[in-house]
């Protein structure tokens, strides 16, 4: 796979060498057209799937979702059953794929990290001040630390808004370098930018190269805790932006919409706008993730539907 940080030859590398020069590039993109964008992605919403491809496209999402657990009442045995059901989402039929990740606060990492040994499903950490933001770079370089030493495959960092909405691009730009390098060798990072904080689509766009410039691996809408995550808009923008900078640096980035997908005709909407956006490259659970808690349900739903012709009673799936 490519690597996610730009050569020192690329022209791209002396877009970040000052604030002024960062500004520059990021206001230079070009601006965004919200009705075309918003009417595209309500146009590819309307894109019928048929059996055949809709069998496909469940067992895709459930192996592209991050199966997450961000509450302040966590307990060792909810993140030992959310593990369990990652690896084993149905344990009535064997075939279902198995989710993607297990994502949970940094001091829940290590019994996530024993819950899914052995099974090639990831552990994500949220870390940097999740969900705020707010504490400095210290603080949250020692909360991304404690999480890859306690086993975390993947790190989900929040940028600091503020100083984003301010222009301090560079802070920003200089927290996600600091964050990747803490992240060594062992895990991607995941840049979640709270899009429904950011007000405007020429903004979401502008953090989604900030972001891949600093050498995000993933960028991610939100953090699930705002009144508005994931929109098939934003998504559709952020895609584009993956798919422009790979044509210009040869560097493949991931998309991570969070918060609101619930249902499996909503991820296979997400699906659809993956494929007719970013391509084909992006149609697999290294380049494209669900951050969901509810959308598995039903998913495996929709699922034992399609295999039976009859939908489960409310027992047939667990309640997270």
């Amino acid at each position: 796979m490519p690597s996610s940080a730009l050569t020192a030859a690329h022209p791209l590398k002396d877009v970040a060498s000052s604030d002024s020069a960062l500004r520059r590039f990021l206001h230079g993109l070009p601006g965004v057209d919200a009705v075309g964008l918003e009417g595209r992605a309500a146009s590819l919403g309307t894109r019928s799937i048929k059996t055949t491809a809709k069998a496909y496209a469940i067992d895709l999402a459930i192996s592209m979702v991050d199966l997450t657990t961000l509450e302040g009442a966590d307990t060792p045995g909810k993140v030992r059953a959310l593990g369990a059901k990652a690896v084993r989402p149905d344990p009535t039929d064997r075939t279902t794929p198995a989710t993607a990740a297990v994502c949970v606060y940094p001091d829940m990492v290590a019994v996530a990290k024993e819950a899914v040994a052995g099974s090639g499903v990831k552990v994500a950490s949220v870390a940097t001040a999740f969900p705020a933001g707010r504490a400095s770079l210290d603080v949250k370089l020692t909360d991304v630390r404690e999480a890859v030493a306690a086993g975390a495959d993947e790190i989900d960092m929040v940028i600091d808004r503020g100083a984003f909405l301010a222009g301090r691009y560079l802070k920003v730009y200089d927290e996600i370098t600091a964050v990747k390098e803490a992240c060594g060798t062992s895990a991607r990072l995941k840049v979640i930018f709270e899009t429904g904080e950011l007000s405007t689509y020429d903004n979401i766009r502008r953090a989604s190269w900030l972001g891949m410039l600093a050498g995000a691996d993933f960028i991610k809408t939100s953090t699930g805790k705002v009144a508005v995550n994931a929109t098939p808009a934003n998504t559709l923008l952020m895609l584009e932006a993956v798919r422009d900078f790979r044509a210009q640096t040869g560097i493949q980035v991931g998309v991570k919409p969070a918060g609101g997908i619930r249902t499996s005709k909503d991820a296979i909407k997400f699906l659809v706008l993956v494929n007719e956006t970013a391509g084909e490259d992006w149609l697999d659970n290294h380049w494209f993730r669900f951050g969901a808690s509810s959308l598995l349900n039903d998913l495996l739903m929709q699922r034992q539907k399609l295999a039976t012709g009859r939908y489960s009673g409310p027992d047939y799936v667990t309640v997270d």
